[in-house]
């Protein structure tokens, strides 16, 4: 059984296309993760599930219930939690919550079970204004906020940008809790390293979806030889390798840049070049493929 389904989905504002022929389908309890740079689209596609914007084309469902003509009911069975916080900052943390609850006609007494784990981090700060909370504890706050009337649907648009490391890893341990209770959820966001955490990812680009699979699969899809390389002049070495007839691709990745060689390099006799270029302080070695490196590789695919 699927609890969202899109169908050739397009969205357009004027002349710019945002969505492109978006088609995939989420299953009931699945953690579903939708991958991607800024301007891919993403937010796009989440107001469109959420009955916030009419799709230009294509059709979607959430729950059986289409989100033209049933958006009455796809707003009392979905939480959303938009990208940027936009509870009201003047009031308190406790009224925030009072008055979700009360726009879905519940109250925090009666479904407080729902967001115990995730409230009660909070809990002690009831009565501080929400515009004076951390970024972490905003995004606590908007969570419960969307999770208060029991929703069967989780909507969740880039909900760690900005946060710190330890917030993040925190939200995400909330996620997959929530995931285990039977909540369906879908969660995009911008971070890469986050897909790992998801049961599935779509990875979208410019609009368009490149690929919908396993986090794992994608990995084990990457089928070429990929270096990290370093040196004390890591800005010459990437124009270096950009220019060199024998990389296929380079681009920077942390303190090192990854490289795709067009055919097969002995590591020591490339060394030997560089420092005959020039270089110190080499660092070249043979490493594993990320979401990342396979993202960055489908798009030059698409290309």
């Amino acid at each position: 059984m699927f609890a969202v389904i899109v169908d050739s989905v397009e969205k357009n504002y004027g002349k710019v296309k945002a969505l492109s022929d978006i088609s995939f389908s989420v299953e009931k309890g699945e953690l579903f993760g939708i991958i991607g740079p800024d301007g891919a689209g993403k937010t796009s596609l989440f107001r469109i599930l959420t009955t916030l914007l009419l799709p230009s084309k294509g059709s979607a469902s959430v729950e059986g219930f289409d989100v033209v003509k049933d958006y009455r009911e796809i707003r009392n069975i979905v939480g959303y939690m938009p990208g940027r916080f936009s509870l009201y900052q003047d009031l308190s943390v406790e009224e925030n919550l009072e008055f979700f609850a009360t726009i879905f006609g519940t109250t925090i007494k009666e479904n407080y079970h729902l967001v115990k784990d995730i409230y009660s981090q909070i809990e002690p700060f009831k009565d501080r204004l929400a515009g004076k909370l951390s970024g972490g504890m905003k995004q606590k706050l908007a969570l419960s906020c969307a999770m208060i009337h029991k929703p069967v649907v989780l909507f969740l648009d880039e909900p760690t940008t900005g946060v710190d490391a330890v917030s993040r890893k925190e939200f995400w341990e909330m996620l997959i809790r929530l995931k285990n209770s039977g909540i369906t959820i879908l969660v995009s966001t911008p971070y890469m390293d986050e897909a790992s955490l998801c049961d599935r990812v779509a990875l979208m680009q410019e609009g368009r979806i490149l690929s919908i699979e396993k986090p794992r699969n994608i990995i084990k899809s990457f089928d070429k030889k990929l270096f990290e390389i370093k040196s004390s002049d890591i800005y010459r070495l990437l124009k270096t390798l950009e220019k060199s007839d024998i990389t296929e691709v380079v681009y920077p990745f942390g303190e090192f840049l990854h490289v795709i060689f067009k055919e097969n390099v002995l590591k020591n006799e490339f060394t030997k070049q560089l420092i005959s270029e020039g270089f110190s302080d080499i660092i070249m070695q043979e490493t594993e493929p990320t979401i990342e490196d396979c993202f960055m590789d489908l798009m030059r695919k698409k290309l």
